[in-house]
């Protein structure tokens, strides 16, 4: 992400719980974190999504060697190790645990850091530790070599798939962490969520491809769950996942995010964004605004023109007493208007036109005077 000029401020937490929380308070100032599945029922899931599921996170049920238990509710009666209040582990385990029956008031329910509870085991703190993590993870990987423990096989491990869609079974196989000495001893039947990333639904969407370009590079080889180029993945698996995730998913960076450093086709991409609207709006604007000025300047002469023609009309058709005096002030008053009239130069003539037929109606009228004057000398 540094390399392309996003800076990226990390902050610690007790883990995929509390990363939910944050990325459900707008005012956290957290964008993006690390969740798991099991936690879209939770209120601060709200205007969060995914953008990539990462790898399968076993849910890891460690007892002293010798303890013969084999399902969630076997822990019933016995102090379990359920990790820290907003860790992954006790986000997964606990609903787990309530429908199975294990609850406060059965068990004694240890909330530790889960780095401290392979000793705790061990010593006899706790009879149970569950864990969350890959392979990989310090605490587990500890507990997994460690002899004097041992990993829990779920029999109903198929079963809960059925009822928690964001969970699968997954198996690992005598010998898949040592041959020699053979960890663990026989296959064992484990249940599974996933890591995911996540972010508020309203992170721009060339993060979101930045983000994804990073995750393809570091998370898309074989592990003991995952087959090669499973993940990442955008197949849901709780949280809504991000349109802009599936769109990467489907059609890959674009030609700017290819071609162009990441800042430069974050702007060109803004650019377009912007101004390709614009011109939408714009183009047709700009190419009937000629036309609505011509009307406009239009508009000032044929006014008087639609004035001018209903005095010619009373002019032409008026018998008896005229009335000289007012046509006169109504042709001067028009004449005036016209004069003050101001339109572009290619309406000149249009506007000379008007004056024109002004001098016209003016004759007209004048003609009609004289002819009354004329009318009782005759008699």
């Amino acid at each position: 992400m540094a390399g392309q000029g996003v800076t990226v401020v990390e902050r610690m937490t007790e883990g995929a719980g509390e990363n939910l929380r944050l990325l459900g308070d707008p005012s956290s100032g957290v964008d993006i974190g690390f969740v798991q599945g099991g936690q879209a029922g939770s209120p601060e899931a709200k205007g969060v999504v995914m953008l990539a599921s990462l790898y399968y996170q076993p849910l890891w049920i460690f007892v002293r060697r010798g303890e013969r238990i084999d399902s969630l509710a076997a822990l019933a009666g016995k102090k379990v190790s359920v990790g820290m209040p907003g860790s992954g582990t006790n986000a997964l385990s606990a609903p787990l645990l309530a429908a199975n029956g294990v609850t406060e008031n059965n068990a004694k329910l240890v909330r530790m850091p889960t780095d401290r509870a392979q000793s705790a085991l061990r010593a006899g703190e706790v009879d149970v530790a569950l864990m969350i993590g890959s392979v990989h993870t310090p605490a587990v990987t500890a507990a997994l070599t460690d002899p004097m423990l041992e990993l829990v096989s779920l029999a109903q491990a198929d079963a809960y798939p059925q009822r928690y869609p964001y969970l699968s079974r997954r198996t690992l196989h005598a010998g898949a962490i040592s041959f020699t000495p053979n960890v663990p001893s026989r296959d064992v039947a484990l249940i599974t969520t996933e890591a995911m990333l996540a972010a508020r639904d309203t992170v721009h969407p060339a993060i979101v491809n930045l983000l994804l370009e990073t995750i393809r590079d570091e998370h898309d080889d074989q592990g003991y769950f995952e087959l090669p180029a499973e993940f990442p993945n955008v197949e849901q698996v709780d949280l809504p996942v991000s349109p802009d995730a599936i769109r990467h998913k489907r059609f890959g960076p674009s030609l700017l995010y290819r071609y162009l450093p990441f800042w430069v086709a974050t702007f060109v991409e803004r650019f377009i964004i912007i101004v390709l609207p614009l011109l939408v709006i714009v183009m047709p604007v700009a190419q009937r605004l000629p036309q609505v000025l011509n009307w406009r300047a239009r508009s000032r002469i044929y006014r008087w023109y639609g004035e001018l023609k209903l005095l010619e009309r009373e002019v032409e058709l008026r018998r008896g007493t005229l009335p000289i005096e007012k046509w006169l002030a109504d042709l001067d008053r028009i004449e005036q208007a016209a004069e003050q009239i101001k339109t572009p130069s290619s309406f000149a003539s249009e506007s000379y036109t008007l004056r024109e037929h002004i001098s016209l109606v003016r004759r007209t009228v004048l003609a009609k005077a004289g002819g009354e004057t004329l009318g009782p000398r005759g008699q």
